[in-house]
């Protein structure tokens, strides 16, 4: 097999190639898009979208981002669609077919069919002249002028074409259903955005030992609490409360001061008026504040009682950071 010596060259042609025809899209857009996007607004259904081969792989990202900004959609495979899926297409749904050169015979079977169902057809299409452009109520120009591909036939800039259309749809939408970012979470509850803006510190202190010891409890005893609890310090409670803290760290000052402790007690040693936060604190502002005071531990209350502690360690898991 003979390797190419321009490769990073061919690399950057195809880039800037792809990057050429999505600039000239902008040029493209008329006020077919315009009323396209206030036809999906309108609705009370979902947002079918179809196309067959690669046009079908462009579909499924498409539906995928609709979804996840808030705009409700299925993909249909048109090859599918013929067979048996077209029972997908409720009476409020608004179909958008994407084909590159609108003249396929899957598309041509197709779109009659939707028609005869009274839906709307929105085509993403790089052919105004074809039977889907000239059948469909509102036309997304995708033209480019040539492939990525050297032969001028690998689906590459019109594939591309297609999915910066898709995007600029699912935008417009985002926008004009004021979409925000704590929507978003809730659609992506996994992801790390998601758990900033609804993950509390009460779910994570769950998570963890609950380290206390009592105000004359001997020092001793704490430094195995502490060792056993694994979080590096334990919280002081009188009648529930938190009256203090003493972490690993004031274990060791304490050593280096005097290494007969051995009637030393907790109020001896621990740091009084600790950081803490109600269990129902977002964890991302737990963060700022452990960060801010230079802290790795924080304290966690529920009703002024003490509930549990977060460790720094528990924000990087679960991607905070």
């Amino acid at each position: 097999m003979k390797i190419s010596k321009d490769i990073l060259s061919t690399a950057k042609k195809t880039i800037l190639s792809e990057a050429s025809s999505i600039k000239n899209l902008a040029n493209l857009l008329n006020e077919d898009f315009k009323n396209a996007v206030k036809t999906i607004i309108a609705s009370n259904g979902r947002v079918i979208v179809t196309g067959i081969g690669k046009s079908a792989n462009i579909a499924t990202k498409i539906v995928a981002t609709l979804n996840s900004t808030g705009t409700p959609a299925v993909f249909m495979h048109a090859a599918d669609a013929i067979h048996g899926d077209l029972g997908n297409i409720l009476e409020d749904d608004v179909v958008i077919c994407i084909s590159k050169s609108g003249n396929t015979p899957e598309i041509k079977v197709l779109v009659p069919l939707i028609k005869n169902y009274g839906n709307q057809i929105i085509a993403i299409t790089g052919n105004t002249d074809s039977y889907l452009a000239n059948h469909a109520n509102f036309v997304l120009n995708s033209y480019v002028e040539k492939e990525a591909c050297p032969n001028n036939l690998a689906p590459t800039s019109s594939t591309t074409a297609q999915l910066v259309m898709g995007d600029a749809l699912a935008v417009c939408l985002l926008e004009l259903n004021d979409f925000t970012s704590r929507d978003f979470a809730k659609y992506h509850p996994g992801g790390a955005l998601g758990k900033k803006l609804y993950l509390r510190v009460g779910e994570l202190a769950t998570n963890n030992e609950k380290p206390m010891v009592k105000l004359d409890t001997p020092v001793k005893d704490v430094i195995i609490e502490i060792s056993k609890k694994r979080l590096g310090t334990t919280a002081v409670v009188e009648n529930d409360a938190i009256v203090g803290i003493i972490t690993d760290g004031d274990i060791r000052r304490m050593l280096e001061k005097d290494l007969n402790f051995s009637s030393l007690m907790a109020k001896d040693i621990m740091s009084k008026n600790p950081i803490s936060v109600s269990e129902d604190t977002m964890a991302v502002k737990a963060l700022d504040m452990m960060q801010e005071k230079d802290i790795t531990q924080i304290l966690v209350t529920k009703n002024n009682t003490y509930f549990g502690i977060v460790h720094f360690h528990d924000l990087i898991k679960e991607g905070i950071i």
